[in-house]
């Protein structure tokens, strides 16, 4: 099978042997994955990465010990845990000690055309939501889990820095929840995306006034975000971090301190709140795919996904 390989930079395309399925685990034929900020910080070096990358995905279950399962379309949640463990028994597998993770750690990932999942992780995929959408499952899960973390009241000003793929995609959901949403971003075009959703928007280089907001979400993909945030942050506010980078954060911790900001680190979510927005169809998704290609043309994918103004770009067999 063809399968896209990362090393230290490097995008390459190899043919592997189509993996063997572990019991418990179903195999998957992939449809269609999407890039995402990670799978360009893993390339640039993130945990050290060498491998099959990917975690966003719609698939199709080809062998499963589960009869119910197969042939159907699916996604799946991309914490592998082990089931056994203190936070396991709390629904918390995400936090596992001994979990890999889909694509980014001890685990290839789902840009290959058969890989394998824990049939526990599968969600099957309703007929009526088409696999451009759905592939955006686990990045709208990522952006629901701020509200399984902090309660944010109906009506509530809240900032959200950057107008990147998940900023958008947090941004919408946000205001679905009923929060008073302010997208600030550099691209006046992705403004314009979420402007049509009905998002107040403003460029970062027009910032509100310090300490303006009690819940600040920093999603710019930048070190300077963090700070940003916390300037933007009232005392006793807080700061939900949703970028991943590779390398190391400045940080002057005295204005957190004096002014007693919580920082809420925010990772993946469950999938059952984004399956249900995915079906109401609350959230503008067609806008935030930039283009698609074929897997066999990875290496100018990931070209294409970093160059300045791209959102999503898709991948498929």
């Amino acid at each position: 099978m063809l399968a896209v390989h990362l090393d230290r930079g490097r995008v390459s395309l190899r043919r592997l042997p189509r993996p063997r399925r572990p019991p418990g685990f179903a195999l998957i034929r992939l449809r269609l994955a999407g890039i995402c900020n990670t799978d360009l910080e893993l390339q640039r070096g993130y945990y050290g990465f060498r491998g099959v990358p990917r975690h966003e995905f719609v698939g199709e279950v080809v062998e499963s010990e589960n009869p119910a399962l197969a042939g159907r379309r699916v996604t799946g949640e991309i914490n592998l845990a082990c089931g056994r463990c203190a936070w396991c028994a709390r629904g918390l597998g995400r936090h596992c000690p001994r979990r890999s993770v889909l694509g980014i750690l001890r685990h290839p990932g789902a840009f290959q055309e058969y890989f394998t999942l824990p049939e526990r992780n599968l969600h099957p995929l309703p007929a009526s939501l088409a696999d451009e959408h759905a592939v955006f499952t686990e990045p709208l899960a990522a952006a629901c889990e701020i509200l399984d973390q902090v309660r944010i009241p109906a009506g509530a000003p809240v900032a959200v820095l950057g107008d990147g793929k998940l900023g958008l995609l947090i941004s919408q959901v946000l205001h679905a929840h009923g929060a008073d949403v302010l997208q600030i971003g550099r691209h006046r075009r992705k403004l314009r995306l979420a402007a049509s959703a009905g998002i107040r928007t403003r460029l970062a280089g027009k910032l509100p006034a310090r300490a303006a907001f009690d819940w600040v979400v920093e999603a710019t993909g930048s070190a300077a975000g963090l700070e940003q945030a916390i300037r933007l942050a009232r005392p006793r506010g807080t700061v939900i971090l949703k970028s991943t980078l590779h390398g190391a954060v400045a940080l002057d911790t005295a204005p957190v301190i004096v002014n007693e900001i919580t920082l809420t680190g925010s990772r993946c979510g469950r999938f059952e709140p984004a399956l249900r927005l995915l079906r109401t169809r609350r959230i503008q998704l067609d806008p935030l795919i930039s283009g698609r290609l074929p897997l066999r043309e990875a290496p100018r994918a990931f070209e294409r996904a970093a160059e300045k103004g791209v959102l999503k770009i898709l991948l498929a067999p």
